[in-house]
Parts: structure tokens; C-alpha cells; sequence
């Protein structure tokens, strides 16, 4: 069935197989923290003036607004690497041409601080960092569900986890998507900015279904037995045998695009065997499609079987976008975490690469609806 036709709102699955942990969370500044990662020292020299910002429930559209009011500066003459949430505690890096320098001396606001400043080369751009450092307390959680929340931590450090964007992509309503398939399909909007963000909606939401549908297949691989295997995919019993054998959970594909992880060119999975190996490694991923004119093919095999299931609709819009790809499985660094019994808080550390979600971690890790959670607040 055409997802168009369908009304409930698509749920990706879920690595990992534990039943829901009810905790609370909400996204405020005491509890929900986000340190970017810049991509490279900044250099002491040049025309721009980079900030380090401090900002609490401030989206970075609304901080650059409130420095522009303050400074004269126009909103386009800023710079910034990445996109930060509203809600909570985030610190992130924006440049500006130097010569407003003066203009941001007494500069002073209730929920925003310039923390540094550095001299550099260039103006920032979209993608220039490594990426986001989270902090994330959890709140009312008992004994028992501290044990399952750090297992299910400890679980995804050790496999890691399935890269879906998260709900902030896709509007408050959930229907972001809708909208970006009108406009492929001819509807205008005057706003370009709001028109390219709902045309980026609609690849990540097929980009979720089909890591939904590769997470499915990976669970199959795990639960069914060769023959059930043979007549779910309709594949050869030495393709199922290969399958059984990746002793990991994410499973590999022949014809999966792969990448250099954790950023890096894209290649054709040919040889499973050795690529597995990379892939132990945690050298290669496996990489998704945003569906464009510009995105890597993948090759013959079931990967391209699969995506055709999911893409095949709306490969007549392949040319009103460029396309790319994405890691579909991706992994935590630097994890910490803590349970203070007497509060009933459990807190959790982690780093993760440009382009991630804290929240898709954390779904994984409660499997319960965080977007349905934050709103409820």
C-alpha cells in the first residue's frame, strides 16, 4: 500500500527487543544538554568572528535573530554548523563578519551568553562540525527499570544503533512529509527555505521506513529458521545461509552501498565476506537513501529489492531533488552514565556523530514515544 493512503503515523522499529521502561523526561535546560563538537580548531586569523554561545529554550534561529536585533547584522551574514533543539541547554558555535565585533561588547540577554570568541578563516556552514556531545537526565525511575535502562545502554554501545531521524524532522503534526510530496508534486510555496525543508522531510521519511524495513529483516534473519527465510524474501538457500551466519544484528547486504565511517566515499558491497569484516570493525556502515538525482545507486541483490519496495513511488520525483546517503547504523562514543537511587534519576552520557538524534537513541533505549512524552509536558 502507497503510504499517502495510509493514516496512522509510521513507527520505525525498534534493535532491541525489551519491553517499554517508563521514566520521566522532559527536554529543559537542567535536564536535556547539548555541547556541539566543532570540526577543526579555529585558526586566530581571518575576517570572521566565530561565537561560542550558551543558550537555554532557544531554537539557533531565534538566537541569531536576538543578535541581530542587537548588532545590525543581517540573519544571512551568520553562520553556524548545525541546527540545535529549542528546548534544553545547548552550546553551539555561530561566525559573523568582524566587523560587528564592537556592536556585541555589552551584549547581554536573559537565556543566551557569549561564552569565547575566535578569529577564523571562513564563515561557518551547515555540516562543519564532528558532532554533539548530550547530557540527559531521567527522572522517577525505579530499581528495576535503572537495570534495564543500563543494560539497554550497554547493549547499544556494543551493536550500536538504527540511524532514524528523528521527530523534529517531521512538524508538529508529524506530516512534514505530506507537505514536501505536494510540493514535489507542483504545489508552490513562496518560502524556498520552508520548501527545501519539507522536500528533506519526505527523503527522511522514506529513509526511515526502509531502515525500518532493514531492522525487520535483520530481526527475520535472527527468529526464523532457512526455510521460512527462503519464503519471506524468495532468495537462494546459499543467500540465506550467508545471512544466518553475520553473527552481528545489523545485517549486511550484497549490492548495499556502503561508507566510510564514520564519514567517508561510498562504495558497492561486493565481497560480504571481507566487507564484514570492516564492518566488525566499525570501519564501513551500510548507508540509506535519500532519494535524488545525485545519490550513490546501490547494486543488484536484495538491498536493491527492498529499496525499490520502499522508493518506488517516488522515484518520478527523483529529479527535483539532488539525493544522498546515510549511515543506517551508527555507534555512541565517549558513554557514561549514573543512577542516584535516593533521587530516582538516572542520568546518561554520550557523543554522537553530525546529523544523529539524542532522542532516536533514547527511544531505543525506553522504547517509548518521546515526541508523544515532550508534547504532553
Amino acid at each position: 500500500m502507497n503510504f499517502m493512503e495510509e493514516n496512522i503515523i509510521f513507527k520505525p522499529l525498534y534493535s532491541l527487543k525489551h519491553t517499554p521502561i517508563n521514566v520521566h523526561f522532559s527536554k529543559n535546560s537542567s535536564d536535556f544538554v547539548v555541547r556541539e563538537r566543532p570540526l577543526y580548531e579555529f585558526s586566530g586569523k581571518g575576517e570572521h568572528l566565530v561565537l561560542h554561545l550558551q543558550k537555554k529554550d532557544l531554537s539557533t534561529s531565534e538566537a541569531l535573530r536576538i543578535l541581530s536585533e542587537h548588532s545590525g547584522i543581517k540573519m544571512r551574514d551568520f553562520g553556524y554548523s548545525g541546527l540545535k533543539d529549542k528546548q534544553g541547554l545547548t552550546f553551539q558555535y555561530i561566525s559573523m563578519p568582524k566587523k560587528y565585533e564592537e556592536s556585541l561588547k555589552n551584549f547581554k540577554h536573559d537565556k543566551m551568553k557569549i561564552l569565547d570568541s575566535f578569529y577564523h578563516d571562513n564563515k561557518l556552514r551547515i555540516g562543519h562540525l564532528k558532532g554533539n556531545s548530550f547530557f540527559i537526565r531521567l527522572k522517577k525511575v525505579s530499581k528495576v527499570d535503572a537495570l534495564k535502562i543500563d543494560q539497554a545502554f550497554k547493549n547499544i554501545q556494543e551493536q550500536g544503533y538504527a540511524n532514524y531521524f528523528g521527530y523534529q524532522r517531521f512538524g508538529k503534526f508529524q506530516d512534514n512529509f505530506l507537505q514536501g510530496l505536494e510540493i514535489l508534486k507542483g504545489k508552490k510555496i513562496k518560502n524556498k527555505k520552508m520548501q527545501e525543508f519539507l522536500i528533506s522531510a519526505f527523503q527522511s521519511e522514506l529513509f526511515n521506513r526502509y531502515l525500518s524495513k532493514r531492522i525487520e529483516l535483520s530481526h527475520f534473519v535472527n527468529d526464523f529458521n532457512e526455510k521460512e527465510l527462503q519464503q519471506i524474501y524468495a532468495l537462494g538457500k546459499d543467500e540465506i545461509k550467508s545471512l544466518k551466519q553475520q553473527k552481528q544484528f545489523f545485517k549486511l547486504l550484497k549490492g548495499d552501498v556502503l561508507g566510510h565511517y564514520p564519514f567517508g566515499k561510498c562504495f558497492i558491497c561486493e565481497d560480504l565476506s571481507s566487507e564484514l569484516e570492516r564492518f566488525y570493525r566499525r570501519d564501513i556502515s551500510a548507508m540509506g537513501l535519500l532519494l535524488g538525482s545525485k545519490a550513490f545507486e546501490a547494486g543488484d541483490g536484495l538491498a536493491k529489492k527492498l529499496e525499490n519496495e520502499v522508493f518506488s513511488f517516488a522515484y518520478e520525483f527523483k529529479d527535483k531533488m539532488q539525493g544522498s546517503r546515510r549511515f543506517m547504523w551508527s555507534y555512541l562514543q565517549d558513554c557514561k552514565s549514573y543512577y542516584d537511587e535516593e533521587k530516582a534519576h538516572f542520568t546518561l552520557e554520550f557523543f554522537l556523530q553530525k546529523g544523529s538524534y539524542a532522542t532516536v537513541v533514547l527511544e531505543e533505549i525506553l522504547h517509548t514515544d518521546i515526541f508523544e512524552q515532550t508534547h504532553n509536558i
